[in-house]
């Protein structure tokens, strides 16, 4: 049922309650660690399909880049459903106690935009402090090329790549045609390049940095590439942890022995001379002039 569906008839209580209930489930069983929620992310076509959805969704040619995330949440016509699910997680810290449910903003496209989120989620009693995160999804090449600024307003990014790479690319993910042609790779060094300095900067503020996607499960030189960036966690499919793991591993001890070989060299008076990475960026003009 859509959510503003719920509210027209009066059920606005039942879609707090239901989301609080599966929201504590998860967080019960893991506590005390943490349970980042991705507050809703459908695109119009998926929420017209719920019971009066065609009474409140717009019809758009690219859903996928359209009325989606945060964008969604500040419109008017909108904001009181998202409102809502802000309900939901005071429901859960406050009276249920699980102080472990940390939020996590998706699709967030400028830096205005978030600010009046995070104002809208402060109106409904949910501040970001020390025992309260809020986290960003990184699916939009501006949150990258902005992160010290954004930086400022959460305390950790998603990666999503498959976002990121249609973004950085231009390219519509749901493309049969390209996908066929090979244009949709996350391994892209426009691609590299935008998360590797998403994630060198996002450090430089103090925020922690991870990667959703199956681009990590499916594509080891990828997982090599974010290990070397230094990308602090990697979400994975259940079946795929053992096998990642043991990668990550594999790949750390692969960096520790080059380090170990690159020193020895150093120690024997030897030039050291390390092949640029294509995700690696040319020395700032800055820089160079020194």
């Amino acid at each position: 049922e859509h959510p503003l569906y719920l509210i027209e008839i009066g059920q606005s209580q039942k879609f707090v309650d239901k989301l609080a209930e599966g929201i504590a489930t998860v967080a019960r069983a893991v506590q005390p660690r943490p349970v980042v929620v991705r507050f809703s992310d459908f695109k119009t076509n998926e929420y017209r399909e719920l019971k009066g959805g065609d009474k409140y969704e717009i019809f758009e040619a690219n859903p996928m880049l359209g009325w989606r995330g945060c964008s969604r949440y500040i419109s008017p016509w909108y904001e009181k459903a998202f409102r809502l699910e802000c309900k939901a997680i005071r429901k859960c810290r406050e009276e249920w106690g699980l102080k472990n449910v940390w939020v996590m903003l998706p699709v967030v496209r400028t830096l205005w935009e978030a600010k009046k989120v995070l104002e809208i989620m402060r109106e409904e009693g949910l501040e970001r402090s020390k025992d309260f995160q809020v986290w960003f999804m990184a699916e939009t090449p501006s949150i990258a090329i902005l992160a010290d600024e954004f930086s400022k307003l959460c305390d950790g990014f998603s990666i999503g790549s498959n976002d990121m790479t249609q973004g950085i690319l231009m390219i519509d993910r749901d493309s049969e045609r390209l996908s066929q042609m090979g244009y949709f790779d996350e391994r892209d060094p426009a691609v590299k390049r935008i998360i590797a300095h998403l994630i060198r900067v996002a450090h430089e503020n103090g925020c922690t940095v991870s990667i959703c996607g199956e681009a990590p499960s499916n594509l080891p030189d990828f997982t090599e590439f974010l290990v070397r960036a230094g990308i602090d966690s990697i979400s994975v499919n259940p079946d795929a942890v053992i096998a990642t793991k043991q990668l990550v591993a594999s790949i750390e001890q692969k960096i520790i022995l080059e380090k170990l070989a690159e020193q020895h060299e150093r120690a024997l008076g030897r030039p050291v001379k390390r092949p640029k990475s294509d995700w690696e960026w040319s020395p700032r003009w800055d820089e160079t002039i020194k």
